[in-house]
């Protein structure tokens, strides 16, 4: 039985890796000269964030996914924020 625990955490951490190779592609891939790029690289690393989350519960640490999951939407909020608010003074 723990044979396919094992066998399943491999598989989420797996998956969590190869969403985070292919959002780190993403992020790349996109030029800077895009008008509000950062607003989709912001989008792309929730997608990582959730990745680290699903792999932070794969192993065995549920306290500190879901302080992860309660902390990363305010820090992706307030950069865009920064952001957005910092654009008018260009």
């Amino acid at each position: 039985m723990d044979d396919v625990f094992t066998l399943i955490k491999s598989a989420i951490l797996i998956i969590s890796a190869i969403l985070v190779v292919l959002t780190a592609i993403g992020l790349l891939r996109y030029k800077d000269d895009m008008e509000r790029i950062l607003y989709a690289r912001v989008h792309m690393l929730g997608v990582a964030d959730m990745a680290c989350i699903v792999a932070l519960l794969a192993l065995n640490e549920p306290l500190l996914a879901v302080t992860y999951f309660f902390l990363t939407p305010f820090a992706s909020h307030a950069i865009a924020n920064a952001y957005y608010y910092g654009e008018e003074q260009r």
